[in-house]
C-alpha cells in the first residue's frame, strides 16, 4: 500500500454502498497505460524488461491520482496480462526484469486515496487479485523457466516491495536514499495486503524479530542492513547499476530450460456475448438467476478432433481447446467476482463426451514435460482451479447425463463445496456415452493440479485416508456411475430422477437463507485442510486478518489510521486487544 499521498484521505472515504463500475479484464500491451513491456533485447539475450510508469490520471475509477507509481486494480490488470503474454507469446523470454521508469521511485504500493474511497468488497477483491497475480509470477519462475528479477531503482514501499518479494531476486540500488519498507502497520493501521509479511518470513527467511522491527519501522531498511537482514539479495552502486542488473538477468536467462528458438502463440481478445442475464463464450457460459442469487455455469468439452501431433497443437494455438476453455473460465471467474457480488452460489455443469475430454487430456499429460506450450497450458489450468479454490462463493457441481466431468474437468467438481450426481436419467436428457451420468478419474487427478496447500483435491477430500486415495488409483479410466461414485466418496449425494429437482431446489433454498459472511468463512475452512504452504498462508492468515482489520474502527473508523492518514491528525485507537 502506498504512503505517498499527502492530501487528506478521509475526504475520499465512501461507504460500502458506493457504486463501482463494471470491471473488464481485457487489455493488451498496445493499450497499457501503466506498464512498458520492452522485448527489444529478448531475442538476443532472453531478457524482457517490464517498466512501471504509472499514469497519475489513469485510475480505473475517478477520485484519486496515482502518485509516485502507486497502483490500483487497473495497474494490476495490465500486470496480469503481461505475465500471461510473456508465458504464452514469448517462449524466448527466459528472464524478466521488473523495474521503474521513474527516477528514484520504484513503486509506492496501493494508492491510499483509492483504498479510502473504496467499498470493503472492492478492497477485498483488489487484494485477492493482486495476490493471485504475484503467485503467478512465482509460478512462472518455478514452472516456466522464466526467472523474475526485481531491479529496485528507487524506494519500494508497501505493495511496491511486495511486488519485488514475488520475484526470485531483489536487487536494490545503493544511492543513499532508496529503501524497501512495509509501512502499513505504523502508518495506516492495516497489514501489507499482498503477501508481504508472509513472504518476508517464509520466502526470504527473515528472522521473526527482525521482521517485527521491519514491519513497524515506516522508513524500512536500505543498503548493507537490507542485505544482512535478507530483505534484498544485493545492493548495487548507482554507477554500476545498469551493467550489473543486465548481467544478473543474463545469468538467469542462461540457466533456463525454456527454448530460445521457439515461436510463441498469439492470445487474441476473447469473444464473449454479454447480456443482463449472463455471459456466453465459445466453451463456457453463465446464466444469472438474480432472484435466487445464483449463477449456472456450463463448461463444454472439446468440439473437434484431438490434435494428432505437437505441431498441430502449436498451429491451433489459442484455439487449442484446453487453452481456449481455460482462458474463458478464467475471465468468467474474474468478472463474476468483481461485478456480481450478490450471485453467491455458483452451479457448475459440464457438457460433452467423456472420451473426448480424456483424449485431449492425454495430449497434455504426454507432452507437458517436453513441450513449453503444453506445459504452460497445464499450469494455467492449475492456476484457474486455484482461483476457484479461493473464490468466496458457494460452489456446487451438478453431474447429470451428458456431463463430461472426467480427468482435468473432474477437478472442477472436486473444487466445489458439494457434488450432486443424478442416479438415473431425466426424460429430456441423455448422451452419446449412455443414459446414466458418469465421471472418470485419470492420472491427472493425482498430482497434475495441486491446490495452494500442496495437496491434490482428492488428497484434501480424503485427508488422512491415504489408503483410500491410493485405492482410487485403481479406478482410473473406468466409467463411474452415481451409486458407485457415492460409495467411493466422490460425490456428496446421488438423488434419483424422482427426487432430483426437489433435492436440488431445497439445497439451494437452504443455502440462500444462510449468512453470506458465515458461508465465506465456513467454505474457506473446509476447502483447505492439512498442511499450510507460503501460498496458502497468504490467503488463510494474512488475507483473512487483513479483511477483518479493514472493517475495524482502528483502521477505517472516523478516527482510524487509514482514514486519518495524510490529514496531519493522529489516529485515535481503541486500545482493547480482540
Amino acid at each position: 500500500m502506498s504512503t505517498a499521498e499527502a492530501e487528506p484521505a478521509a475526504a475520499a472515504a465512501a461507504p460500502d454502498t458506493a457504486e463501482t463500475p463494471a470491471v473488464s479484464f481485457d487489455t493488451s500491451p498496445d493499450r497499457y497505460r501503466h506498464w512498458v513491456l520492452d522485448l527489444s533485447q529478448a531475442a538476443a539475450t532472453g531478457v524482457a524488461w517490464l517498466r512501471l510508469d504509472i499514469a497519475e490520471d489513469g485510475g480505473i475509477v475517478p477520485g484519486y491520482e496515482l502518485k509516485m507509481n502507486s497502483y490500483d486494480l487497473g495497474v494490476d490488470i495490465e500486470l496480469y496480462d503481461a505475465t500471461q503474454r510473456l508465458r504464452f507469446e514469448h517462449p524466448e523470454v527466459r528472464a524478466v526484469v521488473v523495474t521503474s521508469a521513474k527516477d528514484r521511485n520504484f513503486c509506492a504500493g496501493a494508492n491510499i486515496r483509492m483504498l479510502a474511497q473504496s467499498s470493503h468488497p472492492w478492497k477485498v477483491n483488489f487484494c485477492k487479485f493482486t495476490n493471485e497475480t504475484r503467485n503467478g509470477i512465482e509460478d512462472a519462475t518455478a514452472n516456466s523457466g522464466q526467472t523474475w528479477i526485481a531491479a529496485v531503482n528507487g524506494t519500494a514501499a508497501g505493495g511496491g516491495y511486495e511486488l519485488a518479494l514475488a520475484c526470485e531476486q531483489i536487487l536494490l540500488i545503493d544511492d543513499n536514499s532508496s529503501a524497501v519498507s512495509l509501512p502499513e502497520v505504523p502508518l495506516l493501521g492495516v497489514l501489507p495486503g499482498t503477501g508481504g509479511l508472509t513472504r518476508v518470513t517464509d520466502k526470504r527467511r527473515v528472522r521473526k524479530d527482525r521482521a517485527d522491527v521491519f514491519a513497524t519501522r515506516p522508513e524500512g531498511v536500505r543498503g548493507k542492513q537490507a542485505v544482512e537482514w535478507k530483505f534484498v539479495d544485493e545492493t548495487i552502486p548507482k554507477r554500476a547499476w545498469d551493467e550489473t542488473v543486465a548481467a544478473r538477468a543474463a545469468t538467469a536467462a542462461a540457466t533456463s530450460s525454456r527454448p530460445a528458438d521457439a515461436t510463441g502463440i498469439t492470445l487474441p481478445p476473447l469473444q464473449r456475448e454479454e447480456t443482463a442475464d449472463g455471459i456466453r463464450y465459445r466453451y463456457v457460459s453463465a446464466e444469472f438467476d438474480r432472484e435466487r442469487g445464483l449463477v449456472e455455469i456450463t463448461v463444454l468439452g472439446p468440439d473437434g478432433g484431438v490434435p494428432e501431433t505437437l505441431a498441430r497443437v502449436h498451429e491451433l494455438g489459442a484455439d487449442f481447446w484446453p487453452l481456449a476453455m481455460t482462458r474463458e473460465l478464467d475471465d468468467l471467474v474474474l468478472r463474476l467476482r468483481a461485478n456480481e457480488l450478490e450471485l453467491g452460489t455458483w452451479l457448475l455443469r459440464t457438457r460433452g463426451d467423456v472420451e473426448d475430454a480424456l483424449a485431449m487430456e492425454r495430449v497434455i499429460a504426454e507432452h507437458s514435460r517436453d513441450d513449453w506450450l503444453v506445459n504452460e497450458v497445464r499450469h494455467y489450468f492449475k492456476r484457474v482451479l486455484k482461483r476457484l479454490d479461493v473464490t468466496s462463493r458457494s460452489l456446487i457441481a451438478l453431474i447429470e447425463p451428458g456431463s463430461c466431468f472426467a480427468g482435468a474437468l473432474l477437478e472442477l467438481a472436486l473444487a466445489c463445496d458439494r457434488q450432486y450426481m443424478l442416479d438415473g436419467t431425466l426424460d429430456e436428457e441423455g448422451s452419446e456415452q449412455g443414459d446414466e451420468a458418469q465421471i472418470m478419474l485419470s492420472d491427472s487427478n493425482f498430482g497434475a493440479f495441486p491446490m495452494s496447500n500442496g495437496l491434490t483435491r482428492l488428497a484434501s477430500r480424503f485427508y488422512g485416508d491415504d489408503e483410500h486415495v491410493e485405492a482410487l488409483r485403481g479406478e482410473v479410466g473406468r466409467r463411474i456411475e452415481a451409486r458407485e461414485a457415492l460409495e467411493l466418496g466422490l460425490v456428496t449425494d446421488a438423488p434419483d430422477d424422482i427426487d432430483w429437482d426437489d433435492e436440488i431446489r431445497i439445497m439451494l433454498e437452504e443455502r440462500a437463507s444462510l449468512s453470506p459472511d458465515a458461508l465465506t468463512g465456513m467454505e474457506a475452512n473446509h476447502r483447505f485442510v492439512g498442511p499450510e504452504t507460503m501460498e496458502s498462508r497468504i490467503f488463510s492468515r494474512l488475507t483473512a486478518w487483513q479483511n477483518w482489520i479493514f472493517v475495524r474502527p482502528n483502521a477505517s473508523g472516523p478516527e482510524g489510521a487509514l482514514r486519518r492518514y495524510g490529514t496531519g491528525r493522529k489516529a485515535e485507537f481503541d486500545r482493547k486487544r480482540v
